[in-house]
């Protein structure tokens, strides 16, 4: 079986990298990563790449052309396919990404396009939105834009912070962003029309409520008293 090979771009801690390469370490899983490469030379992302054993490369960003530059001719090297976006927090110069068009994908914390940009949990909870979570696009020169690939939920709680809810968020993120890199290593999904199409995808039968409706309480039982 032929994987696909993925470039990881990332920026801090590499959480989404870790389960990138869990997923690959599964000889069955259609995808393998072939190169990392990180915008701070100091990022625990980039560390953990490289006890992995994976290519792992540092490009200090002195200017989105020259980055993007770089960045490509790395992606060449290794024959980079699919290019994966794992907390990587630059804007990438819109010829690069139109040049990656449909083979670039981002994961972002807030269902799109609603909370776009930075701190999307804290927009969320300043919002009172009853439901957040993550979703995984194809990236355009726009920040945050792109046709949406899928989707996963979160509810929010009367007593979430920022770190809380970003917390639940994230391990969702790390169920959406392998099944998505799956989907695509398989062939199964195409953009038309601006919109993503998946083969063999159905919706889910769920439906929640936030707040969920108060429990009926029991009827209360009639006792008879003699008299």
């Amino acid at each position: 079986m032929s994987r696909l090979k993925l470039g990881v771009l990332l920026s801090g801690r590499g959480s989404n990298l870790r389960v990138l390469i869990a997923a690959a370490n599964d000889p069955a899983y259609p995808a393998k990563i072939v190169s990392v490469i990180s915008d701070r030379p100091e990022a625990p992302g980039l560390a953990y790449a490289r006890t992995a054993r994976l290519p792992a490369v540092a490009i200090p960003h002195r200017d989105r052309v020259f980055f993007a530059a770089e960045v490509a001719g790395l992606l060449r090297e290794h024959r980079v396919e699919l290019v994966c976006l794992a907390g990587f927090m630059r804007i990438l110069d819109a010829a690069f990404v139109e040049s990656w068009r449909d083979r670039m994908v981002n994961i972002h914390p807030s269902l799109l396009p609603a909370f776009p940009g930075l701190h999307p949990q804290r927009q969320a909870l300043a919002a009172g939105v009853r439901f957040t979570g993550c979703t995984v696009h194809f990236v355009r020169p726009e920040v945050d834009a792109g046709p949406i690939i899928a989707q996963a939920i979160v509810a929010t709680r009367p007593d979430d912070d920022e770190a809380s809810l970003s917390a639940r968020i994230l391990r969702i993120e790390h169920r959406l962003y392998p099944l998505t890199v799956r989907l695509i290593a398989e062939g199964r999904v195409r953009v038309v029309a601006h919109k993503v199409e998946i083969d063999g995808w159905q919706a889910p039968k769920i439906s929640a409520l936030n707040p969920r409706e108060p429990r009926r309480m029991p009827s209360a039982r009639v006792v008879g008293v003699g008299l």
